[in-house]
């Protein structure tokens, strides 16, 4: 509830409805079996992702996600106790690309995710609170980036500035702030025409205090289920992406690269098909799970935070 106070406005936290409504949504979330599964995985890769120079150690510590090899031979070896998961083609260790492929996926999907989330915030903001003819500016240029195919525009985007991660990242961004600007923006049109941000508006408050202070804490809620959900997509598109040889140069940490390298022993030879099964599904599995555990957390957010769904 918000009060007017000597011409103030002063939130009450502990009677804000949204703020209590969070309050009993987080209890839920630790409750809720999903949601506990999706953080134990995410758990899982956080701690692989923190502690990956001990579980395994760089040969060249200035080149850290560097791929050691011995040889060059296109034959994958099975796992030994020198290489507990084989070899993928040009003899490059299975266990040190996923392992430090996981600081990579964590990587890619924070930056993208942070980066359009910001991005998304900011464009819904104006075109939701302000209206009119910036409204429709503003829609016209997102409905155009959401009519083109999102992976063939990031292909496009990168082919253009070249094959590397840091590129992808950035394709990624250009293509995957308009949902998110839409998203914000539906819920800004409906949050502005509260009492408590006509109350604030009467009290004098600036137009940024009013979009910060009031409106986006109880519009941003959908926006980071939205987020919860896309941290895993962004980082399985941009290993469908470096599958394509878009991504790092080869023998760089990532999963993709790693799924790339596999891709002529998926199928072994006639009479053995399974005979370089680690090759392929040994990486395929960490994105598996690391995907898995992002989108088991989004649904549980969105079954606890949707109203609609919370009273069926």
């Amino acid at each position: 509830m918000i009060f007017l106070k000597k011409r103030r406005i002063v939130l009450d936290f502990e009677q804000h409805p949204r703020l209590k409504e969070f309050k009993f949504s987080f209890s839920k979330i630790l409750r809720n079996p999903l949601s506990f599964i999706g953080l134990s995985l995410i758990f899982l890769f956080l701690m692989i992702a923190l502690f990956t120079p001990l579980i395994a150690v760089p040969e060249k510590p200035e080149e850290p996600f560097r791929i050691p090899h011995e040889g060059y031979s296109v034959v994958p070896k099975p796992p030994s106790p020198g290489h507990p998961f084989g070899t993928t083609t040009k003899q490059y260790d299975i266990f040190y690309g996923v392992i430090w492929g996981t600081r990579t996926a964590f990587r890619i999907g924070f930056m993208v995710v942070g980066s359009i989330l910001v991005i998304g915030l900011v464009v819904g903001s104006i075109s939701g609170y302000f209206g009119g003819i910036i409204d429709e500016i503003i829609m016209r240029i997102t409905d155009i980036f959401m009519a083109l195919p999102l992976l063939i525009l990031a292909m496009a985007i990168v082919t253009a500035l070249g094959r590397s991660l840091d590129n992808i990242m950035k394709s990624l961004i250009i293509v995957g702030w308009p949902i998110y600007a839409r998203t914000i923006r539906g819920s800004i049109l409906t949050i502005r025409e509260e009492d408590f941000v006509r109350a604030a508006q009467a009290q004098g408050a600036g137009t940024l205090r009013v979009i910060f202070k009031h409106v986006l804490p109880n519009a941003i809620y959908p926006v980071l289920i939205l987020a919860s959900l896309d941290i895993g997509a962004m980082v399985l598109t941009a290993a469908a992406l470096s599958f394509l040889g878009l991504g790092a140069q080869e023998g760089y940490a990532d999963w993709g690269q790693m799924v790339s390298l596999a891709r002529n022993y998926i199928v072994g030879p006639q009479g053995q098909p399974f005979l370089y099964w680690y090759v392929v599904t040994i990486p395929g599995l960490f994105i598996l799970f690391f995907v898995l555990g992002w989108n088991l957390l989004g649904d549980a957010l969105r079954d606890i935070f949707d109203p609609r769904l919370r009273r069926k």
